[in-house]
């Protein structure tokens, strides 16, 4: 009772195609946009963290000075690490809605185009031995 073709128009790309794409000028100007904006990012909050820790160990003195009240240095940097870590979301998710997100598309559409060309051959050359 499967009324499913036999051959399906689409369905997941076989290995060989993922290994074309990785090895793509298309896929490697995706990565490259990536690293560019993750890798420099990621360093900067990492040492802005550990600012943070040796600072609270290590400058103590500094750290309790007093900003407005009863309002120390440390808790304004502990609430810039939260701030911090909001806006690194919000800038990732606005490069990659821009940059990254259009290029996968393209390459995602290019493979599932190829993969049911591909499927679309082997079905009609089976059928033509079938018949």
């Amino acid at each position: 009772m499967d009324t499913a073709p036999e051959h399906a128009s689409s369905g997941p790309p076989g290995p060989r195609d993922y290994t074309d794409v990785q090895q793509s000028a298309e896929f490697g100007e995706l990565r490259r946009s990536y690293r560019s904006f993750v890798f420099p990012l990621t360093v900067a909050f990492i040492v802005w963290y550990l600012l943070y820790v040796l600072l609270s160990n290590y400058a103590g003195g500094f750290m309790e000075m007093q900003v407005v009240g009863h309002i120390n240095v440390a808790l304004v940097f502990g609430l810039a690490q939260f701030l911090s870590t909001f806006l690194i979301a919000w800038w990732y998710s606005r490069f990659a809605a821009l940059k990254l997100d259009p290029k996968a598309e393209a390459l995602k559409t290019r493979l599932e185009g190829e993969n049911s060309r591909r499927q679309g051959t082997d079905s009609t050359g089976s059928e033509e031995r079938d018949a």
